[in-house]
């Protein structure tokens, strides 16, 4: 299983750093658009929808992507688009997580569909302007969700349950405490610091993230970056609670040792549109 996995990991890497790192930004939306389009097929599927209607779900996706890219639309900041994305995140997340899997199942499935198909959409003209910007401001995002995941799951095994008795969200991803959410939370911050000072000593080809919040003010920057760490957490946790109303473990089995696409980007669903809204506003 270890070694798939890491197979699996390393022919990913092998697709998305190139596209990266391509002086062409729309190279690296091209590659991105085909998993938002595969992670849309497992929206479908999650959403008990046939695999023809989960194939349409896809369809209307790329066509609401596509149509984003041939009207040019990733080349202008999107302020409202942003900050409407940011409104809808915080509000429908707070809600499911209060609700739990009852008030879930009590969204219409049609809802549901259309739901899942704009916040893939937005994800992606996000993470599309990201690398517009420039590649150190995307990774300082990417990194951002990267770290609290990992900082989590260590600092989780070491010492989860011995200073809280309550884990974190119980009833939707038993394994997740509360000592992990706070080891995610400090290890975003430690990472900030590092990149700003890595900023400010070397030339990059963009501001980071982080840089840019800290220009503004250093206790911002603060700030930002832990409700972006909790909107990761936060990400992760609505994404259980979608796969345990279907029932399921995994979103598909698309990446060998990973699951599906949707496992892999959980986090960075409402991370992206956040981080965009804070450097448009």
């Amino acid at each position: 299983m270890l070694k798939l996995r890491v197979i699996t990991a390393l022919v990913l890497l092998g697709i998305l750093l190139p596209a990266t790192f391509y002086p062409n930004p729309l190279l690296f939306s091209a590659v991105v658009f085909i998993f938002i389009i595969a992670g849309a097929w497992e929206w479908g599927r999650l959403n008990q929808c046939s695999s023809q209607h989960a194939l349409i779900v896809s369809a209307l996706t790329a066509l609401l992507c596509a149509m984003t890219a041939y009207g040019d639309v990733l080349q202008y900041p999107l302020p409202l688009l942003w900050s409407v994305a940011g409104g809808f995140w915080v509000s429908s997340s707070t809600s499911l997580l209060r609700g739990g899997q009852a008030r879930w199942e009590r969204v219409p499935r049609a809802g549901r569909l259309a739901g899942g198909i704009v916040v893939l959409w937005m994800a992606w003209v996000a993470v599309s302007q990201a690398r517009i910007i420039g590649i150190n401001f995307l990774f300082s995002i990417l990194v951002l969700v990267w770290v609290a995941d990992i900082f989590a799951y260590f600092t989780g095994r070491k010492f989860g349950g011995r200073f809280f008795k309550e884990k974190l969200a119980p009833t939707i991803s038993p394994g997740k405490t509360r000592e992990g959410a706070i080891g995610g939370l400090t290890g975003i911050v430690v990472i900030s610091l590092i990149w700003c000072a890595v900023d400010a000593r070397y030339m990059m080809d963009s501001p980071s993230l982080y840089s840019y919040l800290f220009q503004i003010h250093p206790l911002l920057m603060l700030v930002a970056i832990l409700f972006l760490g909790v909107m990761s957490i936060v990400g992760d946790l609505v994404e259980s609670l979608f796969k345990r109303s279907a029932g399921v473990k995994d979103s598909s089995q698309l990446l060998p040792g990973h699951g599906g696409v949707l496992d892999r980007v959980d986090a960075l669903l409402p991370v992206l549109p956040l981080a965009m809204m804070m450097v448009t506003l």
